[in-house]
């Protein structure tokens, strides 16, 4: 995956290259005292809002079981926490993606280049030569699945069988936004572990460590400030165009179901069609508003229930259509009507 760009064109590293965690101080040490009392549970559904550091913590994870591969290690049992220097030749080769105890799912680029819109069967059968093959360094082997969210319904059947019938020295670490959402029977062959947003002050840290910055930037504290607990928010806001944008894209949804044509004409004109950071300003800012009206403390689940069902649906169909047009580089404004159409349907 190539580093994502910013309006300050800052690269953000992909969560192998991240060895600071901020934040998830329990989550991680939920992870280590399982780890080391020798008993840790086979597969973890480690779930939370969208560039929180779940990718960041589950490598943290897995580059800490790749380096010390016995629990009962003196170093494992004086450890407080997940670190692992960057340094140590575990922590340069799962950086670099050449770590032979490691197997990443994600979406990849198919044979003419272009990035997938799901993890496929095939992809996700690699998992059964994987754990079928000669134990790594220690005998630990580990998958990453970033995220289970993106796997196809194949993909999904496929790696339950594989969680069915785990092997020996096997660590599954399942990265979801929507933890809820995922296949019942993977969560139910799981432990959860959900991670919280970060506070504002973890946020300008992180994201001042993820880009250089400075964490006393006015800009960033204001971007910090509107990402919800979310550094990669954060990052994509940073720069004032992709959050004034934002909060158009805001006062629009407010007046669901009246839509203005001209001004959706106006914010398609805004996306233009070489901007990701636009897009991704665009769709942070849709799901937001129906995240609230899913999952608000206003929210009457015995009176609204038809209504959040549909809320729901669109939300999938919106999910699929931005992410079709950011994967085949299709014009914005198209989007842009539909998602307004389809969200005035449902609020009227």
């Amino acid at each position: 995956m190539s580093p994502r760009q910013t309006e300050r064109e800052v690269a953000i590293p992909h969560p192998r290259e991240t060895n600071l965690l901020f934040g998830h101080r329990e989550a991680e040490a939920a992870l280590l005292d399982a780890y080391r009392s020798g008993r840790i549970p086979h597969a973890w559904l480690i779930g939370g809002p969208l560039g929180i550091g779940k990718a960041t913590l589950a490598y943290r994870m897995a580059r800490f079981v790749l380096a010390h591969g016995r629990p009962t290690a003196p170093a494992v049992q004086r450890a407080e926490t997940l670190a692992l220097d960057p340094n140590d030749a575990v922590a340069r080769q799962v950086a670099a993606g050449s770590h032979g105890g490691l197997l990443t799912l994600e979406r990849t680029a198919n044979e003419r280049g272009v990035m997938r819109t799901v993890i496929t069967v095939d992809e996700t059968r690699e998992t059964i030569a994987f754990f079928g093959s000669t134990a790594a360094a220690e005998g630990w082997r580990v998958c990453i699945v970033d995220t289970v969210d993106e796997l196809n319904p194949n993909a999904a059947n496929a790696l339950l069988k594989i969680l069915e019938e785990p092997p020996q020295q096997s660590l599954f670490l399942l990265v979801s936004h929507a933890p809820a959402r995922v296949l019942s029977t993977i969560q139910s062959r799981c432990r959860k572990l959900q991670l919280r947003p970060l506070s504002t002050g973890e946020v300008i840290e992180a994201a001042a460590a993820a880009g250089g910055l400075d964490e006393g930037d006015p800009a960033l504290r204001e971007a910090a400030e509107a990402a919800e607990g979310s550094v990669a928010r954060a990052l994509t806001l940073l720069g004032g165009d992709a959050l004034k944008l934002q909060q158009r894209t805001a006062a629009l949804l407010a007046r669901l179901p009246q839509v203005d044509p001209r001004e959706l004409h106006a914010l398609g004109d805004s996306l233009p069609i070489s901007d990701r950071v636009a897009l991704a300003a665009f769709v942070d800012g849709v799901d937001r508003w129906i995240a609230e009206r899913l999952h608000g403390s206003d929210v009457d689940p015995n009176q609204n229930l038809p209504r959040l069902a549909r809320l729901a649906e669109v939300w999938e169909k919106i999910v699929r259509a931005a992410r079709d047009t950011e994967t085949y580089n299709l014009e914005r404004k198209p989007l842009v009507f539909s998602v307004f159409g389809w969200l005035a349907d449902v609020m009227r």
